[in-house]
């Protein structure tokens, strides 16, 4: 078997909800992505999901290092690329090239073996606990109400909230998602997730007034992502664990961070370089006694990743119509993401639908939900009715 070439498919289209962080309060409701296909000289293609921007690139990776690649290969594949952007490092759009094409390599091996990708990683259970995650800065109260009550409602009793711009508010909201939350009987666990808006001092000022009243059970991202330091001094001063990882490309990243105390709780997912990065990274995580957490993904694929981690905790679910144009019978049962018994990665397009969603795409959506840092990060609070 060899790899003849690569697809791509840019498609656009509207959340059922906005979303926004303490970076970008106002929120967004506009998504963009793209199917990615690799092709084989035996009709059999992976399948997986892109960045819009990355298509020249992924164009590129395949036409000049791996066609003509026996596609099963993925590890020696993955370490082709990786070698190839030494230089420049694994960063990037460089990165989310890589974790496009590594992701469609893992659904092309087990679509080869027959099995869903959960098995071929080693998984022996397809079901992987979940928990619910707003990204829910824009959303009013009563909105935020009946999200989480809709979670609840599908057996979720966990929930992440975003928060830090005024504690006033996320006192009320953190209370909303608890009452939400706790419809399921089960007991409630409840994270905030600051978005690296935070300095470590200021950090551990908000999170001790958020425990006086609520028990955290993390707090995610509450300095900047880099900063080991900063991170170990907030998860000494706090009763929550510091959760932090999921916007680090390398394991050159996350290893000063793991090796120095700075998270309790790994953020892992398909922007480690993909699956095949994420495993190495979960097994540097695993030997420092760290769980992993791994973060959202459309049609929830990461959860064939997470079913195979003997150290994953929870899955973040967003529910937020961010699976448009992709087909799964993935779905969330109890409390829990179960995979299906699907070939591979468990997902497909219609590839008619792609190439008409296509013709009225627009360039400009390319680019991330959201990127840019809040006025007064790390320095001083702006408030969310203030302009950023």
């Amino acid at each position: 078997m060899k790899i003849t070439g690569v697809r791509t498919y840019p498609y656009a289209f509207k959340l059922n909800r906005k979303l926004g962080d303490a970076n970008s309060p106002s929120g967004r409701e506009t998504y963009a992505a793209m199917a990615v296909f690799i092709d084989t000289d035996e009709g059999i293609s992976g399948v997986s999901v892109g960045a819009p921007a990355a298509a020249p690139r992924i164009h590129w990776f395949v036409d000049n290092l791996l066609r003509g690649c026996d596609p099963r290969g993925v590890a020696g594949l993955w370490k082709k690329m990786i070698d190839y952007v030494f230089k420049g490092g694994n960063r990037g759009t460089e990165t989310a090239v890589i974790a496009a094409i590594d992701l469609a390599l893992w659904d092309l091996k087990a679509r080869c073996r027959g099995e869903p990708l959960w098995r071929t990683l080693g998984g022996s259970s397809p079901r992987v606990r979940a928990y619910a995650s707003g990204l829910d800065m824009p959303l009013s109260d009563e909105a935020l109400s009946i999200f989480y009550e809709r979670m609840a409602a599908k057996g979720i009793s966990a929930g992440k909230l975003k928060v830090g711009l005024d504690m006033n508010m996320d006192l009320q909201r953190i209370g909303i998602m608890k009452e939400a939350l706790g419809r399921t009987g089960k007991t409630v666990e409840l994270m905030v997730d600051a978005n690296e808006y935070w300095s470590p001092k200021q950090a551990i000022r908000k999170v001790a007034e958020m425990e006086r009243t609520f028990d955290l059970t993390w707090v995610e991202e509450p300095a900047r992502r880099w900063d080991y330091r900063g991170l170990k001094k907030v998860s000494d001063s706090i009763r929550a664990a510091v959760a932090t990882g999921e916007n680090l490309d390398d394991i050159s990243d996350y290893t000063p961070l793991i090796a120095n105390g700075g998270v309790d709780v790994l953020n892992l997912g398909a922007r480690a370089a993909g699956i095949t990065g994420a495993l190495k990274v979960a097994a540097l995580a695993y030997a420092f006694e760290v769980p992993v957490s791994v973060m959202n993904s459309p049609g929830n694929i990461m959860g064939h990743f997470a079913a195979c981690l003997p150290n994953h905790i929870m899955i973040e679910v967003l529910d937020a119509g961010r699976d448009a144009f992709l087909h799964t019978e993935h779905h969330v049962e109890d409390g829990w993401v179960v995979m299906s018994e699907a070939p591979g990665l468990g997902i497909s397009y219609d590839v008619e639908e792609l190439e008409e969603a296509g013709g009225h795409f627009d360039p400009s959506d390319t680019g991330p939900l959201f990127s840019s840092r809040r006025r007064g990060a790390g320095l001083y609070q702006v408030g969310p009715g203030e302009a950023g």
